[in-house]
């Protein structure tokens, strides 16, 4: 199986990325699943209805999020009507939606999971836990695991790559918004990347404003920060092939596209 992972979508020059590149894509890696994290997706802040349908329409087959996914007030709405939107599994029990779906290709299956990290973030369950509860559940169906682990500390995220390898196909993180170069297979087979990046705005700073972040770091003062609605763009993510047979990982690649680094295929 191949799956093509789109980093967070930041606001409409985050979608207008995915609505103009993913066709592109799929002509050259010829994915059997795409994933994107949506969480900033409606202005950097959420996700919103109307916007989830679109992603779907342009080829989105899952959509996760993350730390920011209750900050648009209709995802109560409709969160528990839909297997294709996940919110992070370690959230509070509480919670709508879920934090695993599954999705079927040519007679394969591949699980998706969604964890939140809890280093210098809102403090939710352990993730390590959660993600072997919900692995040893999807593994009664297929092999295949997908994992987007939305954290702020690398050392979490190695961390859950290496106590997951082995054990699920893919560990990819999410949220920091800034592309790491340390993709890899692990020893136990498990694709791993530290993070996957955003797609977004590309000449601010991650996908806000970036004389509104200068302004904050140089005085602290409050200072809302907004994503901008012109300028040049990017849109990182990964490309996984997988084995049907074992889950593990045959190969990875990562996406980076904009104005420096244009698409190639």
């Amino acid at each position: 199986m191949k799956v093509l992972f789109i980093g967070d979508i930041v606001g409409s020059l985050g979608r207008d990325m995915v609505f103009d590149y993913l066709p592109r894509m799929k002509r050259k890696y010829k994915p059997d699943v795409v994933i994107a994290n949506g969480e900033n997706a409606a202005s950097g802040r959420g996700i919103t209805k109307a916007i989830f349908d679109d992603l779907l329409r342009a080829g989105v087959d899952v959509v996760t999020m993350g730390n920011h996914t209750w900050d648009q007030k209709e995802i109560y709405d409709f969160i528990d009507d839909t297997d294709y939107l996940i919110r992070p599994a370690n959230f509070s029990d509480d919670a709508p939606g879920r934090g695993m779906t599954s999705i079927s290709r040519n007679g394969v299956t591949l699980s998706i999971i969604n964890l939140h990290g809890r280093t210098f973030l809102p403090p939710h369950g352990d993730p390590f836990d959660k993600a072997e509860e919900l692995i040893a559940e999807a593994k009664e169906v297929s092999p295949l695991i997908f994992v987007d682990f939305h954290a702020e500390a690398t050392s979490e995220k190695i961390a859950m790559g290496w106590h997951l390898d082995g054990k699920a196909s893919v560990v990819v993180g999410t949220h920091t918004h800034v592309q790491t170069a340390d993709e890899r297979i692990l020893p136990g087979g498990t694709a791993y990347l530290s993070d996957a990046g955003m797609t977004g705005p590309y000449d601010e700073i991650l996908g806000m404003k970036k004389e509104d972040v200068i302004y904050r770091f140089r005085t602290n003062m409050p200072v809302r920060f907004e994503v901008p609605k012109s300028g040049r763009s990017q849109l990182n993510g990964l490309f996984v092939e997988l084995d049907d047979q074992t889950g593990k990982a045959l190969q990875l690649e990562r996406v980076s596209i904009n104005d420096d680094r244009p698409f190639k295929g």
